[in-house]
């Protein structure tokens, strides 16, 4: 009954975080194998994508994908999400890796998102699309 005991009531905080750590680095691997990481700095393929919007248009499927992958796996992604509207990813386009409307992306992370993004209340960093819903125009 000590093992039982132990089971239920042992604190499980950290070994949730690792848990929850480890899946996010598995749906970024998977990511890479799917979208890539890009030519390397320097190679003539490089060369060529600067100037272009290339590496952004990359870098944003990798974390729509990262982030599909992430809610496949029962993850929330906010972590993903809050890195997605940094870089001016919509709640439309997060909306629609997620598999919901628009509304629904940002009643689920909006307020966390803005939080993190805004914690003074001073306004959200110019990057940050300016599509909240309710004060869409």
């Amino acid at each position: 009954m000590e093992l039982v005991e132990r089971a239920v009531s042992a604190d499980i905080d950290a070994a949730a975080r690792a848990v929850i750590t480890a899946a996010a680095a598995e749906a970024s691997r998977h990511a890479d194998e799917i979208i890539g990481t890009g030519p390397l700095p320097g190679t003539a393929e490089w060369d060529a994508e600067q100037g272009t919007d290339i590496p952004n248009q990359r870098t944003l499927a990798w974390h729509l994908l990262s982030l599909r992958i992430q809610l496949a796996a029962g993850l929330d992604g906010i972590e993903t999400v809050l890195g997605l509207r940094f870089q001016g990813a919509t709640w439309a386009t997060i909306g629609k890796a997620a598999g919901m409307t628009r509304q629904s992306a940002h009643e689920r992370w909006g307020a966390r998102t803005t939080a993190l993004l805004d914690p003074m209340g001073t306004g959200l960093p110019r990057t940050v699309a300016d599509d909240d819903p309710e004060v869409a125009r």
